[in-house]
């Protein structure tokens, strides 16, 4: 009886453990990724921060008002905002215009280009960047945000259109069959209906371009080369001295105020959604 009790316990402590040690494995990835975040917030509020992490002995933000009262801070926002959101606006437009045809007509080498545009995706930035540099240079379209949108979004489509064309095939032919019986065009169709009902892939989509175009480096980098025009994912580095000297505050409080852009337009991109998966039930019912 003893013997049987004692395999019980044994049973009983395995299955224990095997329930706790993941959420103990989680709760030790997840203190990993807290700690650098607390020294952020905590060096952002220290006027003499260092690398160690600790709590301020007095909370200050002058190192907030330093980054944005900075002329030159000021400017390498709104030259990120200007990539981004050109970037993202002219991403949804294109992948939804293209995804269109892609997802209602049966095309020829329709198959064959969905392949290419899968190659695409996983084709990396730095495996192009000197031929587009070189592009660039013989073209003269260096130093130009313009035309750096126009790469940004032509480098960003691929994966858009592939993502696109899924949302756009999950809205029902009928409605748009049934629009086009009460005289709208294709055009008003695709406005009235088909739109409203992919909110959710449509800001997906969005804060995607918008996203991979605000923390990028490398293409700004390389082709923008007057300060006055690089963004901030490109002048943070600013902040790292020479002889190993950093000023870890106010690189703290840039690097807070940031990530503001991309946290308010996910929180806004949340809203929006919920309100296309409601409009798309409520059409559908």
């Amino acid at each position: 009886m003893s013997s049987l009790n004692l395999g019980k316990r044994r049973k009983m402590n395995r299955f224990v453990i095997a329930r706790t040690l993941p959420y103990i494995i989680l709760s030790l990835i997840g203190l990993l990724f807290l700690l650098p975040l607390l020294w952020l917030l905590f060096a952002s509020l220290d006027q003499n921060a260092t690398l160690a992490l600790k709590i301020p002995s007095a909370l200050t933000l002058d190192n907030y008002v330093s980054t944005v009262t900075n002329t030159d801070n000021q400017k390498s926002f709104g030259n990120g905002l200007i990539l981004a959101v050109g970037q993202a606006l002219l991403v949804v437009i294109v992948a939804g215009l293209a995804s269109y045809p892609l997802s209602r007509y049966q095309l020829k080498y329709k198959r064959s280009f969905m392949y290419i545009i899968l190659f695409a995706t996983g084709l990396p930035i730095t495996a192009v960047m000197v031929p587009v540099y070189q592009f660039f240079i013989y073209f003269r379209m260096q130093d130009s945000l313009f035309f750096t949108v126009l790469f940004l979004t032509a480098s960003a489509l691929p994966y858009s259109i592939w993502m696109m064309k899924n949302f756009m095939d999950s809205v029902p032919l009928e409605l748009e069959e049934a629009a086009w019986v009460d005289g709208a065009s294709i055009w008003t169709t695709l406005r009235l209906v088909v739109v409203p009902l992919m909110l959710p892939g449509i800001f997906t989509v969005g804060i995607f371009a918008f996203a991979g175009s605000w923390g990028n480096f490398l293409v700004p980098f390389i082709l923008l080369q007057s300060p006055e025009k690089l963004p901030a994912a490109v002048t943070i580095y600013q902040y790292f001295g020479q002889n190993g000297l950093v000023q870890y505050g106010t690189l703290a409080s840039f690097s807070i105020i940031y990530t503001i852009p991309a946290v308010a337009l996910y929180i806004i991109g949340q809203h929006y959604m919920s309100q296309g998966f409601s409009f798309g039930g409520a059409n559908k019912g």
